[in-house]
């Protein structure tokens, strides 16, 4: 042959042009053959020979097009041409075929309605790719994060299969299969995406609070650090009556739901499990109210009222009214009010206090959701006092009691006798103190009475004066020496008192 062997490269379903080799100028006869075990005509120049069909046709007097190729078309064309000498030229048809539809398959946890891909952190994906080419394609899987450039996990021309197996939430993001036909240079991908997803590794967290501006109850519930977000179920405990499902987790409920001591439970779930869920439970409990029923402050002073808020959940909002108009006016902190709260215990201050405007019933309210609690405190504003008149007035007092008891003492005390013992002697004698009892008690006042009588008629009859016996009092002896000296001092004094009643009974027997 004389001509160089020559490569075209035609697709399936397209058209393609074989040239007679590379001449230029006036061409001779030429007539195309088709190279099999034996050569078989297909077109030439000279009109009187027609085509092998309809698909074949000449241009330029010497190329041979095709039309609508396909896979029987290919293999080796021979040119011949007469011109003074004749030449042959070969040339070599090549047919590709796609790629076409390229299938993806990804051995994920699932499917969302549409369409993504998930799986779980943690497990093991398989991805593989194929498509239907002449000849086989070369597969490439390009890999792209969020807002990352594309990375190539390498490419085969036999293998397009590889596996991930453990996934972590920095693999999630855009998995791309390239199937590029090595003949033809034409390409195909496909892109999918694939997300990795984990529940919260802690347990779910729910709470109880007062909507603001209203009087209804807010349940919130929390399983954070998962993704995506969890699905949350507020049901009453016991019963499990729903009250509410969301993925916000959060139901308000008014004050006819509510009553003190119920219990509300969030039941969260999360796509990748685990199966059984989470729980968390509130339980809500009315406020209780302690605080001191009566204050009192002096004018022109300060006095604090406090109250403590006890046992309510969610916390109650404590409030401070004032008990002298219907309805209750609550106070508003002002220069004379000033209201303090640290956690559940609050407190009231009143700065230069008056009678006229600050005296009077005080309320501490709690409110709740679950019930409203109030306790009344009466503050007493009162005059300031001497408080040194009030000491002297007391001292006075006292001095005075101190003199009226010292006389009665005086009055009515026994009499006490002293009798020291002689210190010059140098004697080493003790004191001793003795008692006498006297020999009878005293009388009752009716026989005083009686007897003072009678010594007021002995008096008229006689012509002098009788000096009166008065009865013996206790006698108190003070003796120093030995006991024989107060015996004999006692015995003295009876002696005395003998020789006295001898008189007076000798004065009575004389004659008037």
């Amino acid at each position: 042959m004389d001509g160089l062997e020559a490569v075209v490269i035609g697709e399936v379903h397209e058209n393609v042009t074989l040239h007679c080799g590379n001449i230029s100028g006036p061409r001779g006869l030429v007539t195309w053959y088709r190279n099999d075990s034996e050569p078989v005509f297909l077109l030439s120049s000279n009109s009187s020979l027609p085509p092998a069909e309809p698909r074949f046709s000449l241009v330029d007097a010497s190329s041979l097009h095709i039309k609508s190729l396909g896979l029987g078309d290919e293999g080796n064309y021979t040119c011949q041409e007469i011109l003074n000498v004749t030449q042959w030229f070969q040339v070599w048809l090549q047919v590709a075929s796609g790629p076409y539809q390229i299938e993806v398959h990804i051995a994920a946890t699932g499917t969302l309605p549409n369409g993504t891909l998930y799986a779980a952190r943690g497990s093991g994906v398989d991805f593989s790719c194929n498509s239907s080419s002449r000849p086989p394609p070369m597969v490439e899987w390009w890999f792209q994060a969020l807002n990352s450039s594309s990375e190539s996990f390498g490419h085969n021309l036999t293998v397009n299969s590889f596996s991930l197996l453990l996934m972590s939430p920095n693999l999630q993001g855009n998995y791309t299969c390239l199937a590029l036909n090595l003949l033809s240079k034409r390409h195909r991908k496909v892109t999918t995406e694939l997300l990795v997803y984990y529940p919260p590794p802690s347990a779910p967290q729910c709470w109880a609070q007062m909507a603001s501006g209203s009087f209804m109850l807010q349940l919130t519930c929390r399983w954070d650090g998962g993704y995506p977000d969890p699905d949350f179920l507020w049901i009453e405990e016991p019963g499990g009556v729903i009250v509410g499902k969301s993925k916000l987790g959060v139901e308000m409920l008014s004050e006819s739901q509510l009553s003190d001591g119920k219990k509300f439970k969030c039941v969260t779930s999360h796509i990748v499990g685990p199966a059984s869920g989470a729980s968390c439970v509130v339980q809500i409990r009315g406020p209780s109210l302690l605080s001191e029923p009566m204050k009192t402050c002096f004018v022109g002073g300060n006095v604090t009222l406090t109250c403590q808020v006890s046992g309510a959940y969610p916390p109650a909002k404590i409030l401070w009214l004032r008990n002298l108009t219907q309805p209750e006016v609550v106070i508003q902190p002002s220069s004379r009010h000033l209201i303090t709260q640290d956690g559940q215990d609050s407190t009231l201050t009143i700065h230069n206090c008056s009678q006229d405007l600050d005296e009077g019933y005080y309320i501490c309210r709690a409110d709740s959701p679950v019930g409203v609690r109030e306790v009344e405190i009466w503050l007493s504003v009162k005059e300031p006092v001497n408080i040194g008149g009030i000491v002297g007035t007391i001292v006075s007092l006292l001095l005075l009691g101190l003199a009226i008891i010292s006389g009665l003492l005086l009055y009515y005390s026994p009499v006490f006798c002293w009798k020291v013992g002689n210190t010059f002697r140098g004697q080493n004698m003790d004191d001793v103190m003795v008692l006498v009892d006297s020999e009878e008690e005293e009388e009752e006042e009716e026989d005083a009475a009686v007897e003072e009588e009678e010594e007021a008629h002995e008096r008229e009859e006689l012509p002098k004066e009788i000096p009166k016996q008065d009865h013996i009092h206790r006698v108190t002896a003070l003796v120093n020496g030995n006991i024989e000296q107060m015996g004999n001092g006692f015995q003295d004094l009876q002696d005395d008192s003998s020789e006295e009643q001898s008189d007076i009974v000798q004065e009575e027997d004389r004659p008037v």
